[in-house]
């Protein structure tokens, strides 16, 4: 007779919690050590080859650990939904203290940040690339060659954006944007009027850039995977995803001055 795995599953979280059985740790961690993996091959799609999927994986196990050691069995929330959110956070964590994006690299996307902010509050809708570039006084082309080179730090910035240094314990995407100004980051997690601005950013992208986000960050399909479904590159996909990055960053930050 079979036993049912999520029967084991129970016992070994109750092993753990009520027992501080430190094997039932061992094993939660070996059962769901493919969460690591998963979320460091998503994060590892978008950065440099430079940046080990291996070096990702490492830094991931440890918000696991943390996640196990920290998850209340009595809250309303699956585990899964709770660790994905405690690893992506360790890897950003780890890659942030390691300070790999230049300083130029991050500059550079501030200004165009910035730009958006700018021209969205004057012409009440999310500039095109022609108004970007002419407000920073620079080509469309000059802006597309740096939206390339931002593209291998996009997804680090959102994240942050999702998922901040200042993140409570088991936030999701949706649940933990971090306001910088706010004394009390739960406060703005329970904030429906941000969680509406942020819906209706996303609404108001550019149809392509919407179908990356949604794609990418809903449907869980790589880069490389989203080109397919559009019938373009990756690096074309990639440059779209941080234009659409930046376009959220700026609504998002620019709705939180005014309120």
């Amino acid at each position: 007779m079979r036993t049912d795995p999520r029967t084991d599953l129970a016992a070994l979280w109750d092993s753990y919690k009520n027992g501080d059985d430190t094997a039932a740790r061992d094993a939660l961690i070996l059962n769901y050590s493919p969460l690591v993996k998963y979320v460091a091959g998503r994060l590892a799609s978008s950065l440099p080859q430079t940046v080990d999927t291996a070096d990702l994986i490492s830094y991931g196990i440890f918000g696991l650990i943390d996640a196990i050691e920290k998850f209340d069995l009595g809250r309303a929330i699956k585990f899964e939904t709770y660790a994905i959110a405690r690893i992506k956070g360790a890897i950003i964590d780890e890659l942030r203290a390691m300070d790999w994006v230049p300083r130029s690299v991050r500059s550079r996307a501030r200004e165009i940040e910035q730009a958006y902010v700018v021209l969205e509050n004057r012409l009440k809708r999310f500039p095109s690339d022609a108004e970007v570039a002419e407000h920073m006084g620079i080509t469309t082309k000059e802006l597309a060659d740096i939206l390339t080179k931002l593209s291998y730090t996009s997804v680090v910035s959102f994240e942050e954006l999702w998922v901040g240094g200042d993140r409570e314990d088991g936030q999701n995407a949706l649940g933990s944007i971090k306001d910088d100004s706010a004394e009390d980051p739960v406060a703005i997690f329970e904030s429906e009027e941000i969680k509406t601005i942020l819906a209706d950013a996303i609404d108001r992208l550019p149809e392509r850039e919407k179908t990356v986000i949604a794609l990418y960050y809903y449907e869980g399909l790589t880069l490389k995977e989203i080109g397919q479904v559009l019938g373009v590159t990756e690096s074309r996909v990639s440059q779209l995803h941080t234009k659409s990055v930046l376009r959220l960053r700026a609504r998002l930050h620019s709705a939180l001055a005014a309120s």
